[in-house]
This record gives C-alpha cells, sequence and structure tokens, in this order.
C-alpha cells in the first residue's frame, strides 16, 4: 500500500534526470536540431547489434566481401523499421527486402554494362526510385533507404552473375532483419508513444519546475530574448511529435491510454501557458501564484511516477493523491484565475477523461505527385554533381558521396541546412574515431568485429535522439566494416570528404532547383500574430471547447514556425541580426496566447465557485 504522500526525494529525483540535457535540446530546436533523449532506444540497440552480428561473423569467417552486402543490408533493414503497429514492421520491412534486392542488381548489373557512366546511372536509378518507392510504401524513409542501396549498388559493378550474387546476400541480411524483428524478437509497437508521451511530461515539467522556482523574481520573458517562449515550444514539438505518431494506429491498435495522455497534455500544456503569462504579467497574489506553480510541478511529478509503477493499481492511487492535493490548493485560492488553472490539472489527471477520436492511419505521402518529383530531380541533379566531382577529383569512394546526397537532401531548405551541417559534423568525428579505433584497438578483426556490432547497437538505438550523434556511430561502423571487408587506403579521410562534397551538393540542389528559402519571417509572424488572434477572439467569444482547442493548437504551430524562420538558411541570408519590430511581433505572438489561455482558465474557474 502506497502511503498518502510522495515517494521519498531521492526516488522523485528521477524526473529531474537529464534536465541539463533537455535544456541543451531546447536551444537546439530553435534552430531545427532535433535532440530527444526519451527516444534512446536500448532494445533496439541490441535488436540491431544481433541483426548485424551473424552476417559479419559469417563474412569474417568465410572471407567473402559480398556478404558485406548482407551485413549492410541488416542494419538498413533495422533503420527503416517504422514505429507503428506490427502490421507496419512486416509489410515495410518485407517490401524494403524485396525492392532492396531488386534495386541491388538493376543498380550492379547497369553500373557494368554502362562502365565510366556512373554519373548517368547513378541518378536515373535514384530518380526511378524516388518516384516508385511511395507507391509501394507511403514512407520517406523507405524511399531514401532504397535510393541509398541504389547508389551504393551502382558503386559496385558487377556481371549478371556476380549481380545475382550481392542480391541474394542482400536478401539474405534484410530477410535474417525481417524475422528477427517480426518473429524471433518482436518489441511492444506502443513503446514508442510511451517514449513520446514520457517526453511531453518531462518538457511540461520542466517548464512547470521554472515557474515554481522563479519566486518573487522576474520572469525573463517579460521581455524579448533569443529563447524568448523556449519551454511553451519545446512542450508544442513534443506533443507534435505523440500526435504524429498516433496517426500510424487506428483504434483497434489498443491506443486509448495514449489518445487520453495527448488529451491531458493539451489541457496541462493550455494551464501552464496561462499560468506562464501570469507570471510575465505579475497578476494577482504573488503567494497564490507561486503555491500554483509548485502544486502543478508535484502533480506532473506524481503522473511520472505513476507511470513507472508496475502495477496500475499503485499508479492510480499516485494520480488520486496529486488530484486531492490539487484540490486542497484550489479550496486556497481566492483568484479565479489559478483555481482555473489547478481545476485544469484536476480534470487532466482524471481516469474518466475522455480520449479523443483514434486518428486514421497516416498516408500523408501518398498520392503527392508533384513533391515526388521535385524531390527525385532535385536528388538527381546533386547526383550528377557528385559523381562528376568524384571523376574530376579522383574520390575513391564516391558513392559515399552519393549517400550523402540522398539522406540530406529530405525537402526545403530548412531541412537540408541543417542535416547537412549535422552530417557534415558527425562525419568528421566518426571518421577521426575511426581512425584511432581501425589503427589503436588490438585484437584484430575479431575486436573490429565486436566493435562494428557495437557501434551497429549504439548507431539504432540512438537514431531518434541525435542526427549528428547517429551520423557519428553510422560513420564508425561503416569505416570498420569497410576497412575489414574492402580494405582499402585512407578509408575515414575518404568518408569525411565524400560526405562533404554531398553535402554541399545537396544544398546546391535545393538552391539551384525551385529554390525554397523559406516565407519570410515578416509572412510568418504575421500568420502567426493572426493566428493567435484568432485563438483569444474564440475564448472570447466562448465557442464550442473543441473549437478553441484547435485555434490553440494552429496557434501554437504558427508560433513555433515563426520562431524557427529566424533561424532558417533563407532569413540568414538576409539578415544577421532580428530588427526590433520584428523581435516586439515575436513577442506579442507568445502575449496573445498567454491572454487567451489566462482568459479561458479565468472563466473556469470563475464557473467552478458556482458549483
Amino acid at each position: 500500500m502506497i502511503a498518502n504522500r510522495l515517494p521519498p526525494a531521492a526516488q522523485a529525483r528521477s524526473i529531474r534526470a537529464g534536465g541539463e540535457l533537455r535544456h541543451l535540446a531546447r536551444r537546439l530546436e530553435l534552430r531545427s536540431y532535433g535532440l530527444v533523449p526519451e527516444h534512446f532506444s536500448a532494445a533496439e540497440g541490441y535488436r540491431a547489434a544481433l541483426a548485424v552480428a551473424l552476417p559479419l561473423v559469417l563474412a569474417v569467417a568465410f572471407e567473402q566481401r559480398v556478404l558485406s552486402w548482407a551485413v549492410f543490408a541488416a542494419f538498413w533493414t533495422c533503420l527503416c523499421d517504422p514505429s507503428g503497429p506490427q502490421r507496419l514492421h512486416r509489410h515495410n520491412l518485407g517490401a524494403f527486402a524485396l525492392c532492396g534486392a531488386l534495386v541491388t542488381f538493376v543498380g550492379t548489373l547497369a553500373a557494368n554494362m554502362l562502365p565510366g557512366l556512373a554519373f548517368v546511372t547513378g541518378p536515373a536509378l535514384a530518380f526511378l526510385v524516388v518516384l516508385a518507392a511511395p507507391r509501394v510504401v507511403p514512407d520517406g524513409l523507405f524511399a531514401t533507404l532504397l535510393a541509398v542501396v541504389a547508389v551504393v549498388a551502382v558503386g559496385f559493378p558487377h556481371g549478371p552473375v556476380l549481380a545475382l550474387v550481392q542480391a541474394l546476400a542482400f536478401l539474405a541480411g534484410a530477410s535474417w532483419a525481417w524475422l528477427l524483428v517480426n518473429l524471433l524478437w518482436r518489441r511492444d509497437a506502443r513503446r514508442p508513444l510511451e517514449r513520446a508521451r514520457l517526453a511531453v511530461l518531462l518538457r511540461l515539467h520542466d517548464m512547470a519546475s521554472e515557474l515554481a522556482a522563479l519566486g518573487e523574481t522576474d520572469h525573463r520573458d517579460a521581455r524579448w530574448h533569443s529563447e524568448h517562449g523556449e519551454h511553451r515550444r519545446a512542450v508544442r514539438l513534443a506533443i507534435e511529435r505523440l500526435r504524429a505518431l498516433l496517426t500510424r494506429f487506428e483504434a483497434r491498435d489498443d491506443i486509448a491510454r495514449q489518445l487520453r495522455a495527448l488529451e491531458a497534455s493539451e489541457r496541462l500544456f493550455a494551464a501552464l501557458i496561462a499560468l506562464d503569462q501570469a507570471f510575465i504579467d505579475r497578476l494577482g497574489p504573488a503567494a497564490e501564484r507561486l503555491a500554483t506553480a509548485r502544486a502543478c510541478r508535484t502533480a506532473l511529478r506524481a503522473w511520472h511516477l505513476a507511470l513507472a509503477r508496475e502495477r496500475p493499481d499503485d499508479g492510480a492511487l499516485l494520480l488520486r493523491w496529486a488530484r486531492e492535493r490539487l484540490s486542497r490548493a484550489r479550496a486556497r485560492c481566492g483568484e479565479d484565475l489559478y483555481r482555473g488553472c489547478l481545476l485544469a490539472f484536476e480534470n487532466a489527471l482524471s481516469p474518466h477523461l475522455a480520449p479523443a477520436t483514434a486518428p486514421a492511419l497516416a498516408t500523408e505521402n501518398a498520392g503527392a505527385g508533384e513533391p515526388h518529383i521535385r524531390r527525385a530531380l532535385r536528388q538527381a541533379a546533386g547526383l550528377v554533381v557528385v559523381y562528376l566531382t568524384a571523376r574530376a577529383f579522383d574520390l575513391g569512394y564516391p558513392y559515399w558521396a552519393a549517400l550523402a546526397v540522398i539522406v540530406v537532401l529530405q525537402g526545403g531548405s530548412r531541412v537540408t541546412w541543417t542535416r547537412s551541417l549535422e552530417r557534415v559534423a558527425g562525419t568528421a568525428l566518426g571518421g577521426g574515431a575511426a581512425m584511432v579505433a581501425v589503427h589503436l584497438v588490438p585484437g584484430g578483426e575479431i575486436a573490429l568485429s565486436l566493435l562494428a556490432i557495437a557501434l551497429a547497437a549504439s548507431a539504432i538505438a540512438l537514431r531518434a535522439v541525435n542526427y549528428t550523434v547517429f551520423v557519428l556511430f553510422l560513420t564508425m561502423l561503416f569505416v570498420i566494416v569497410t576497412e575489414m571487408l574492402q580494405p582499402g587506403a585512407g578509408i575515414a579521410w575518404a568518408r569525411i570528404l565524400d560526405n562533404v562534397v554531398g553535402s554541399l551538393a545537396a544544398l546546391l540542389a535545393v538552391l539551384a532547383l525551385w529554390p525554397d528559402l523559406g516565407t519570410s519571417l515578416e509572412d510568418r509572424l504575421r500568420a502567426g500574430i493572426e493566428a493567435n488572434r484568432a485563438y483569444l477572439d474564440a475564448v472570447l467569444a466562448g465557442l464550442a471547447q473543441a473549437e478553441i482547442e484547435a485555434r490553440r493548437r494552429a496557434a501554437g504551430l504558427a508560433s513555433v514556425e515563426a520562431e524557427l524562420a529566424r533561424h532558417e538558411l533563407g532569413t540568414l541570408m538576409r539578415r544577421f541580426r532580428l530588427p526590433d519590430h520584428l523581435a516586439a511581433a515575436q513577442q506579442d505572438l507568445r502575449t496573445i496566447a498567454g491572454e487567451a489561455a489566462i482568459a479561458s482558465h479565468r472563466r473556469l474557474g470563475a464557473a467552478s465557485t458556482l458549483l
């Protein structure tokens, strides 16, 4: 039986673990660099290690270079594994194994039939893959990895027999990974949802904790600064990541608990926005303001501890304790605003909270013909530049540069710009570390094989945490496996140089073909202010709660877009310092949203006194 109080401070302290990482994440997110430590998955890493280990051991034991394709196929298949219900795992990975084998055969054979014309075969095959892949699997990652297979296959020209052997090696490695993921070591399909839910909760707790720690000091957002509204932005992005994952599921997938968490997160977030603005404007008695923040922080801590309980009944007791504490704090409040915030927390943590309707399975990539054509043409153009550069400067591994073009060029200038910087940084660090490992690790191939397996595990475990760190481990893996099975001179340096060339080519392609430098900052700010005013108008007009929530979400997304636009490539090219009137406009975005949240919760608090 759990006592009617929280566990000791040492146990509650677990929610603060990773606080510095989350602080860094908030700063990086403003510049479109993701860092989500809660998405680390050791289990996925262990599974990828086993997937890579079997073909790698066979390749080293039998000294068969062609089996390196089985190693990379197993790794790519694990990387292609989507977050979603089990049927997605079976379908996507099965399609990748079959299509990847076909693309490997065609690319290898075409490169052999047209020797010296990789700048034709590589871009042409990648172009066709990017256009055709969405018809098989409407997932951008699937198309990206198939295009990667295509350009790598072009780098290994062989006649029909060896091309078939290479394709079969790919099929064997991918099929082994499919069996491992879908039959031998199945994962809980809802686990990524739980990690996303935890990320939202921790960011809500960070926001409440900072408010509770303010005391009588001024809120830093009372004046505009470079990280203005960082907590609101971080929570909104975390909620949208959870929402995006939920769109992969259907009602039959038993996700009611996660849907309730999404609904609760939106209500908790709205209450914290109101409380945040109250601290900025110093509304009401300071003691009530601080007591409300502390009660909200404690409630979020209780929710976190409840999720960690093995027995559901224990978690329910913790949440009931939190609701009772919120109710007592509300009874001591004289200000309608703070009563409303506390009541919103009580309602959000209620087990009777009705979940939103389950979203349908996501098909956002299906039927979007023109974007696929543009993406295919951009990648083809970037690949032509890479292959011609490789020929002019005699690059040793041009398919690595081609691979960089494929994975960096994933959208407009914002994504391409950030991805190129992250890939260059990760490759440089990983290449340097790989050089040290190859020359200093004792034990020869056995030690390097064990290191490669560990690197595969680390890369997959970190793939959703941060792209730069993922590329670091990925680079080490590819350099070490290549050094073992296809040795050559200067592999690590070649990997670094090729990725720099490929990243620059991708950036050049996105700027030269249908250049998209993003909507101007002024237009984004104007749209953000309009969206936030629409939210405020809905609250003042007393519209239906569903309409208010829809407008609140739209306002939050518009605010995030306006803030991120300040760090887009187009904005950086136009100006380096934010003019004062635009800084004031950015502050207005958050102020209007705060006023709307205050009005809503003040009304809720006033209504609670009439019950």
